[in-house]
C-alpha cells in the first residue's frame, strides 16, 4: 500500500524540487522509502508502505534488468505467488521476493493480459520505453484511488489529488457539488475538482510518449455477472468468503483487525482467526454510555475467537477536532461521518500494525440496506410515480414516498436518507443530472439488480475510497476481503430468490454467519459506524462551531445558496430540528473543505 504519482509531457525534464515536493504531498502514504525516477518526457515520484517483502530490493519505482520498463504500483496482487510460479515455468528469473516485480514481469510476459490475471486492489503506472508508451491502470472494483490531470500537452496521474494541485491549481467542479450535497460522493469520474478525473475501476489507459495522445479501455466490468440469476448456491459464495479472506492474509508484516460488532467484520473476525497461527489484535471505535455503541457484540466477538481486543473511545471532542483533518485528507467530504471515526482508529492500529481488515464492501454484495428488504415497496412506489407523473401527492403517510420519488430513478434515490427535496430549494443551481448511478440502474430490468449495480459502481466506491483515504492518512493498510472479484463472480450470480428475497437484509451472509457468531449479534438491528450528528452539532464549543461558517459573510458554499433559506435551516437544527443533523454535518464538511482549497501548496509548482 503506497502513494504513486507519474508526469508526462513530450520533450519536458520536470523539475526535481518539484518532484521532491509531490514526494512530500505523498509522504503519509509511504513513510518507509521513497524515491523518483525522471527522464525526458517522464517521472515517476513513489512513497513506499511495506507489506510484502519489505526489504528495499523492492523498493519503487522499479525498473526491469534491461532499462525497458519501469513501474509504480500502489495495492497487493493476492495470486502474485501463483503468478510468480507460472512465470517462472515461462523461464523468467527473479530477484525480490514480493508482488510488485511479479507484476512487472507479467507485462514483460504477457503485455496488457497480466490485467486479466491480477487478483488484488492495485492502481499502477508503468512506463513502457519498447512501446514509447505508458499504461495506467485501476483495479477493477475501484478499491485503491487514481486521479488523472489532463492539461494542454500534460498528462499526470496521482493517487490522491492533491500533488495534481502544483500542476493546476484547484478549483470546485459544480457538477460534482450537486451529487455531493445530494448523494454524499460525486460517482464515476467525477474527482471533486475541474479538469481531474478519477479513473473508473477495471480501466487502462495508454499515453504515448512520442506524441502525448491518449486510448482508454475497459478491461473488466464486474456487474456483467449481474443479474445472471444462476446456479450459484450458498455452499459457492461461502467457500470464495473463505478463500477470499485466506488471501488477503498474505502480509510479512503480520495483520490486524477493524472490529465493529456488526455481522461484517465479525465474520471476518471469525475467518481469519480460523487461519492464524498466532493471537490476532482487533480494535474498535467506541462511544461510551451511548446508545450507538457496539461493544457489547465487540465482546463477544474477541472472547469467542481470543482477541487482543482495543477500544478506541471516541468523544464529541474528539471527533470537532479530527473533523477537519478527515475532510482534508478525503479531498472533499466524507461519504459518511465515520470516516472521522476511522481516521482516529487507525491512529491506534498504526502503533502496533501497518494492515488491517475491515468488512466494508459485503452490503453491496449481499443487500445488506434497508433498501434491499424493502425493494417491493420503493418498486411500487417508482410505477405509481410514473403512471400518475402530474398527482402532487399529499406530503404524509402513505404517499409521501411517492412524492418523494416522483420523476426519478427510484433505485439511485433510495440510496439517500435525508430530504434532499427539502436540500434541493436551498441549492437550486445544484441539482444533480442523471449520470452513473442512472446509468447502471439502466442496464437491468429486474429492480433488485438495479439496486446492486447502483450500490456496486457508486456507494461502495464510497466506502472504499474512505477506507483508502483515512487509513492512509495514518499510514496503515486497510484490505477489504468482501471487495473481491473472485467472490464477486459468486455472489452477483446467486438466485434473486436467495439473495434479496425481500423482507431482510443479507440473509445469505447471515446464513453463512450462523456457523461462526452468536445468533444474537447476527439478528440484531445494524447500527453501523452512525453518529449523534444532531447532539455533537449542537454543541457550540464542539462540532456546531463549524455552522458558522454556513453562514458567516465569507461562506463559500452560501454562494450558490438562497441565502435564507440556508440561515434558517440553521437555525431551526440550534433550537431543536433534530432532523436537520445529517444534513447540516454534510454541509459543514463541504464549507470546510471549500475553504481549506485556498490552503492548499502553491510554490513549487508548474502553474506559478
Amino acid at each position: 500500500m503506497c502513494g504513486l504519482a507519474a508526469l508526462f509531457e513530450v520533450g519536458r525534464r520536470f523539475d526535481r524540487e518539484l518532484l521532491s515536493a509531490i514526494d512530500a504531498d505523498l509522504f503519509h502514504r509511504g513513510p518507509d522509502s521513497g524515491g523518483h525516477l525522471s527522464e525526458e518526457g517522464w517521472a515517476l515520484v513513489f512513497r513506499r508502505l511495506a507489506i510484502i517483502d519489505p526489504k528495499s530490493q523492492s523498493d519503487q519505482p522499479m525498473r526491469s534488468a534491461d532499462g525497458r520498463q519501469a513501474l509504480i504500483f500502489n495495492g497487493e496482487i493476492y495470486n502474485y505467488r501463483a503468478l510468480r510460479a507460472e512465470l517462472e515455468q515461462h523461464g523468467v528469473s527473479f530477484r525480490t521476493e514480493g508482488d510488485t516485480e511479479t507484476l512487472l514481469q507479467g507485462y514483460r510476459t504477457w503485455g496488457e493480459g497480466v490485467l486479466d490475471r491480477l487478483e488484488g486492489m492495485y492502481a499502477f503506472c508503468l512506463v513502457d520505453l519498447a512501446r514509447n508508451a505508458v499504461i495506467a491502470a485501476r483495479d477493477p472494483l475501484g478499491i485503491k484511488p487514481l486521479y488523472m490531470l489532463r492539461r494542454g500537452e500534460l498528462t499526470a496521474f496521482a493517487s490522491e489529488a492533491r500533488p495534481l494541485h502544483r500542476l493546476q491549481s484547484p478549483s470546485v467542479d459544480e457538477t460534482a457539488l450537486g451529487e455531493l450535497i445530494t448523494f454524499g460522493w460525486a460517482a464515476g469520474r467525477l474527482s471533486n475538482f475541474r479538469n481531474i478525473d478519477r479513473v473508473p475501476g477495471g480501466t487502462v489507459i495508454t499515453v504515448s510518449l512520442g506524441n502525448g495522445e491518449i486510448s482508454e479501455r475497459r478491461f473488466c466490468d464486474p456487474l456483467e455477472t449481474l443479474g445472471q440469476d444462476e446456479c450459484v448456491t450458498e455452499a459457492d459464495c461461502q467457500a470464495a468468503v473463505e478463500n477470499s479472506v485466506s488471501s488477503h492474509l498474505v502480509s510479512d508484516v503480520g495483520y490486524s483487525l477493524q472490529l465493529s460488532g456488526g455481522v461484517d467484520s465479525s465474520l471476518i473476525a471469525a475467518l481469519a482467526a480460523g487461519q492464524s497461527e498466532r493471537g490476532l489484535a482487533s480494535y474498535s471505535v467506541n462511544l461510551p454510555d451511548h446508545p450507538f455503541d457496539e461493544g457489547v457484540y465487540q465482546d463477544m466477538v474477541a472472547a469467542r475467537y481470543g482477541l487482543d481486543h482495543s477500544r478506541v473511545n471516541v468523544s464529541a471532542a474528539d471527533y470537532a477536532e479530527m473533523l477537519p483533518r478527515a475532510v482534508r485528507h478525503m479531498e472533499g467530504p466524507t461519504p459518511h461521518g465515520g470516516c472521522t471515526m476511522l481516521m482516529l482508529l487507525c491512529g491506534h492500529v498504526r502503533e502496533h500494525s501497518k494492515v488491517v481488515l475491515t468488512g466494508e464492501g459485503a452490503d453491496e454484495l449481499f443487500g445488506g440496506y434497508l433498501r434491499y428488504a424493502l425493494w417491493r415497496k420503493t418498486l411500487w412506489q417508482e410505477r405509481v410515480a410514473a403512471v400518475l407523473p402530474g398527482v402532487v401527492w399529499p406530503d404524509r403517510w402513505p404517499f409521501a414516498g411517492l412524492r418523494r420519488l416522483a420523476g426519478l430513478d427510484a433505485a439511485a434515490y433510495s440510496t439517500i436518507y435525508h430530504d434532499f427535496r427539502a436540500v434541493a430549494r436551498i441549492f437550486p443551481g445544484l441539482l444533480p443530472t442523471p449520470g452513473v448511478r442512472e446509468a447502471a440502474s439502466a442496464r437491468y430490468q429486474d429492480f433488485r439488480d438495479r439496486l446492486f449495480a447502483i450500490d456496486q459502481v457508486a456507494y461502495l466506491e464510497s466506502l472504499l475510497v474512505r477506507q483508502d483515504k483515512m487509513s492512509m492518512a495514518q499510514s496503515v493498510e486497510a484490505r477489504v476481503p468482501f471487495a473481491h472479484l473472485p467472490l464477486y463472480r459468486y455472489a452477483n450470480r446467486l438466485p434473486h430468490r436467495i439473495r434479496c428475497p425481500g423482507g431482510e437484509t443479507k440473509p445469505v451472509l447471515k446464513q453463512m454467519a450462523e456457523r461462526h457468531l452468536p445468533y444474537d449479534l447476527i439478528y440484531r438491528r445494524k447500527i453501523g459506524l452512525w453518529l449523534p450528528y444532531h447532539e455533537w452539532f449542537r454543541d457550540e464549543k464542539g462540532a456546531g462551531r463549524y455552522l458558522e461558517a454556513l453562514t458567516a459573510p465569507d461562506s463559500k458554499l452560501a454562494a450558490y445558496a438562497e441565502k435564507a433559506l440556508l440561515t434558517s435551516l440553521v437555525e431551526s437544527f440550534r433550537i431543536g430540528d433534530r432532523q436537520s443533523g445529517l444534513v447540516l454535518q454534510r454541509l459543514v464538511e463541504l464549507e470546510l473543505w471549500m475553504r481549506s482549497l485556498s490552503e492548499e501548496p502553491k510554490s513549487p509548482s508548474l502553474y506559478a
